[in-house]
């Protein structure tokens, strides 16, 4: 004989009720006539326990539902038993159906309830709670909640009785909807009435609590978990660590933290990086590199995202040279850098003003076949450019990247053409800057008339007056607006070479242009 629930509102608790077993609804009845089927495949399953460990009545968890009316669907029972079966779905004529009626479900132009209905009345209705707990879960892994609770709703319909299981991927449900408000509920709702869902279903509602700032909450169901006899597992202390991280409650993680490793439960790398992460968030990333020792003397092995972790506090504190001697601690434990390790690093040495300790790590990356990201190289070459004022010898590792960005098409705009002509232009590398200039024009880029100008002036200066009256063309083909920097070196030339009839029909086209230069022409 089954326990059945009569539902009533929250926070009222659900009455039990003896109730003969439920006769089958007409469509599993027809259903019964086909071949029996096989079990369904279901991707994961959150396991629970249908009892309560600790042998008492159900306790009272009332503080954590927020006070409403809402109840869960009228005339469905709450089947309990001393032990779930493990779900063992190895039918591929029932893993087909399933599939086959998510994919019909998806090719819907709308979704409404009552077509789904529709479909899952179709294809039949299953024999057990378990393989509708399938059902459901591959829905959540399908990313279609809504779908799952609408099934849900109308499960007593189908003459089946949901089980500790069927609440658990309810659960799942509301956080994957970023309900959580309602998770909430249906874990009161089960331990309420006797159902304690494991430390896997814990773990995803505290996780989602967490991640979304409502650190309180999580606390308050891990003290329900506390109450109901489920021990937490390092996973949801991790998940906890971050959350107080995340808001900025650092020494209550350490805290936490020091606690666990007097407890029974063994930390692993990620307990300590979720620390970790909070001392480098608050400018404290040397107490952060005493926890990598700790946890390396426990016998623990950082990964990446430990020491990415590290770099992003050095680098945010203005200390990327500590980041490079924590590159050589990598490497030394044989753990190697990612794309996030290099660029992080590279964007603090940048940011720094250390130029050639970038350049080193940017060798390296492309040594290592590591992707350079647009943002990384157009950093890079503008910290060239601008070293290779002073440092002459910066100019032509400037123009390797440049040539390196060109062949990847990586974040090249008006600006970084503009950065690598004035450059040139500086160098006195005239050649490149004009090729150059003209690849910008052909990319459709409109080059400043700053760039312009820059261009003109140094072709005078080197003599190269022809080839300045040729830029100044270009200028006009675009319509481009000029002032009287961009006719003041050319009539300065042209009066040098005695050319008094160039300089005047320059200084002619500046001033149909109603610009007035300031170098006339002269004998």
């Amino acid at each position: 004989m089954d326990l059945y629930l009569m539902p009533s509102s929250y926070p009222t608790p659900f009455t039990l009720v003896q109730s003969p077993s439920p006769s089958p609804s007409p469509l599993c009845r027809t259903h019964n006539k086909r071949t029996q089927h096989g079990k369904l495949l279901v991707f994961a399953a959150l396991s629970c326990s249908a009892t309560n460990p600790t042998g008492s009545t159900p306790l009272n968890v009332v503080s954590l539902a927020d006070k409403t009316h809402q109840s869960y669907p009228k005339d469905y029972g709450l089947q309990s038993s001393v032990e779930e079966p493990k779900l063992d779905f190895d039918s591929i004529a029932s893993r087909l159906q399933v599939q086959r009626f998510i994919d019909r479900i998806k090719a819907l132009p709308f979704r409404e309830t009552s077509v789904i209905l529709g479909i899952f009345e179709q294809d039949g209705c299953f024999q057990t709670v378990f393989e509708f707990n399938a059902l459901l879960m591959a829905l959540v892994i399908a990313k279609e909640p809504d779908i799952a609770l609408s099934l849900f709703n109308e499960v007593s319909a189908y003459g089946l009785v949901p089980d500790s299981l069927t609440f658990s991927i309810m659960i799942r449900c509301y956080c994957e909807k970023n309900d959580l408000d309602e998770a909430i509920r249906v874990l009161v709702h089960m331990v309420e009435n006797g159902f304690y869902p494991n430390a896997a279903t814990i773990t995803v509602l505290i996780n989602s609590l967490c991640k979304r700032g409502r650190l309180q909450r999580a606390l308050e169901v891990l003290e329900v978990m506390g109450r109901i006899g489920c021990k937490p597992t390092v996973q949801i202390y991790n998940c906890l660590l971050k959350g107080l991280c995340y808001v900025g409650r650092v020494e209550d993680a350490y805290e936490m933290l020091m606690r666990i490793k007097k407890d029974a439960i063994k930390p692993d790398i990620y307990t300590f990086t979720a620390v970790m992460d909070g001392f480098c968030k608050v400018g404290r990333s040397d107490e952060a590199m005493e926890l990598l020792d700790e946890a390396v003397e426990m016998g623990l092995t950082p990964d990446v995202v430990t020491f990415n972790t590290l770099f992003n506090g050095y680098c945010k504190e203005g200390r990327p040279m500590e980041g490079l001697n924590v590159l050589k601690q990598m490497k030394e434990r044989n753990c190697n850098p990612d794309c996030i390790t290099y660029s992080t690093l590279l964007h603090g040495l940048l940011k720094w003003g250390k130029t050639r300790n970038a350049l080193r790590v940017y060798k390296e990356m492309v040594e290592n076949g590591v992707e350079v990201d647009g943002r990384s190289m157009n950093n890079l070459f503008r910290g060239l450019c601008r070293r290779s004022r002073k440092e002459k010898d910066l100019l032509e590792d400037a123009h390797e990247v440049f040539e390196k960005m060109q062949n990847e098409v990586l974040g090249i705009d008006a600006s970084t053409y503009g950065l690598m002509i004035q450059t040139l232009c500086m160098e006195k590398k005239m050649d490149a800057a004009v090729v150059c200039l003209q690849e910008m024009i052909g990319m459709g880029y409109s080059p400043w008339i700053i760039t312009f100008n820059n261009v003109i002036k140094t072709l005078c200066v080197e003599g190269k007056v022809t080839e300045a009256l040729l830029v100044l063309s270009i200028m006009y083909e675009g319509g481009r607006g000029t002032n009287g920097i961009s006719y003041n070196p050319l009539i300065h030339g042209l009066n040098r070479r005695g050319s008094l009839l160039g300089a005047c029909s320059v200084y002619g086209a500046a001033l149909k242009r109603g610009v007035i230069p300031n170098t006339k022409p002269q004998q």
